[in-house]
């Protein structure tokens, strides 16, 4: 099995929502090989889909971010994400991991009996991830379905079908075993905070190439500066101006991959008055200069 290539994987638009549709209008499923390795730092950046997603560990150790907790998925192990929930994905080193999405009426449809009575509960509950563990025993069922439903994508003649029964049955195992219990006031109060911490995002992904200071982030948003910090270390773990620098470095990686402006045409394109600190700081982010980046990426993709 050949693993995806990283660059097609995660396109997300300003509210860190993919905007790649993954499957097809009549197949509303996709599935990924992957290995964390191929991406830059190892790592799947902050993103969320309408899709539910699941993932299985098939070698190394995987660390997590599933909205604003830190989960660390050894080998053997898998998560299913709910539908909506930030998440991002981080390894060290090597660590493959087959993942398959999936719109939730690609289980039932959506006017149906069976979206209303076992499926619409899972979305509309408190419910964020849930991970899967072979020492408990509904869990290691669970496991075994996602290997099945791995292995099948190279089944060429019915692949889809079984597909799409597997997929029935590990909804049926985490429908009768995970915690589902709606509360209200915890699901308000997360969908309100991821609901403005996407808001910041957006107001850094719209203006990242001017100066932009914590009281701005604070006032696009209606909330105090130390709100502000609050989110962003909940959710993302970083400081706002943080965010905001990352943000910048890899929108000028990008530029570099995929133009061939001068360096200081992209300094001053994303946010960076000073050439030289630009560089300094593009060297200690990816342990290259910008110019050995751009051969770098150039000879990959010649390659």
């Amino acid at each position: 099995m050949h693993f995806n290539s990283p660059g097609s994987r995660i396109v997300i638009d300003e509210n860190l929502m993919e905007t790649v549709q993954h499957g097809s209008n009549n197949y509303l499923f996709h599935f990924y090989y992957e290995n964390l390795a191929l991406f830059d730092f190892h790592c799947i950046e902050w993103h969320w889909h309408t899709e539910l997603e699941f993932v299985y560990v098939e070698s190394g150790t995987v660390t997590s971010w599933i909205g604003e907790e830190q989960l660390i998925l050894p080998e053997g192990s898998g998560v299913f994400i709910n539908s909506k929930i930030l998440h991002r994905f981080y390894s060290p080193g090597e660590a493959v991991i087959p993942n398959f999405v999936c719109m939730p009426s690609f289980i039932a449809a959506q006017d149906s009996f069976i979206y209303q009575k076992y499926i619409l509960p899972v979305l509309s509950s408190s419910l964020r991830y849930q991970i899967f563990q072979a020492k408990v025993r509904w869990q290691e069922e669970a496991l075994s379905i996602m290997k099945q439903i791995v292995a099948v994508q190279d089944n060429v003649s019915s692949g889809e079908l079984a597909t799409a029964a597997l997929v029935q049955r590990l909804w049926l195992e985490l429908y009768e075993n995970a915690d589902i219990s709606y509360k209200k006031d915890h699901i308000d109060d997360s969908a309100s905070s991821q609901a403005r911490l996407q808001l910041m995002m957006q107001y850094v992904h719209q203006n990242y190439s001017h100066d932009i200071s914590l009281e701005d982030i604070a006032s696009y948003a209606g909330i105090s500066k130390s709100t502000v910090l609050n989110l962003f270390r909940r959710y993302l773990h970083i400081t706002p101006i943080n965010y905001l620098i990352n943000y910048r470095l890899n929108e000028a990686a990008l530029k570099l991959s995929k133009t061939e402006k001068k360096i200081i045409t992209i300094s001053e394109e994303t946010g960076f008055n000073n050439v030289d600190y630009f560089c300094r700081l593009f060297k200690k982010h990816y342990h290259l200069t910008p110019t050995e980046y751009r051969k770098r990426k150039l000879s990959a993709y010649l390659n």
